[in-house]
């Protein structure tokens, strides 16, 4: 197999690996309204808890630097595979295939980092989403509003001893 053509695969596939993170525009938890609430003020407190959620983790820049996790892996696994590739054989054949191999490890490896990263990103975003809308007064699963709540004892002063 030609060099150029190497190369040129080798491209195109970590091009493929390493496609850009998701960045999380809407929450994948089910919030329902609060009984009697009407739809449209329900509407109106989802999009108000969306547009928080996606301030509180820091908007686009968040996925700006998912997406440059992704690139960096990709960039060092080239530079990684070339030097290696031209310690171990004939600094011509040996690099470019080092540099064909470390760039598809590196985008593969730059690719699961930028997923983990996409992934927690989804959950904070849930997480805010879901306590906005429970501040509201809204369904959220796994979270109960008390049914009924006793209050607490009354503190009583002991009277004091002369003294």
């Amino acid at each position: 197999m030609n060099r150029p053509l190497l190369i040129c695969c080798s491209l195109a596939a970590a091009g493929l690996l390493s496609a850009c993170v998701e960045m999380p525009y809407e929450p994948t938890v089910a919030v329902m309204p609060a009984p009697y609430k009407p739809f449209e003020v329900f509407q109106a407190e989802d999009q108000m808890c969306r547009g928080y959620a996606q301030q509180q983790i820091g908007g686009q820049q968040a996925g700006a630097a998912a997406n440059n996790d992704t690139a960096t892996g990709a960039v060092a696994g080239a530079a990684i595979g070339a030097a290696s590739g031209a310690a171990i054989g004939q600094s011509g054949a040996a690099a470019g295939v080092g540099a064909g191999i470390g760039l598809l490890a590196g985008a593969a490896v730059g690719n699961d980092y930028g997923n983990r990263s996409a992934g927690y990103l989804q959950y904070r975003y849930n997480l805010t989403y879901q306590q906005c809308m429970y501040s509201k007064g809204n369904q959220v699963p796994n979270f109960a509003p008390p049914a009924s709540m006793s209050p607490p004892p009354r503190y009583q002063q002991q009277p004091r001893a002369p003294g």
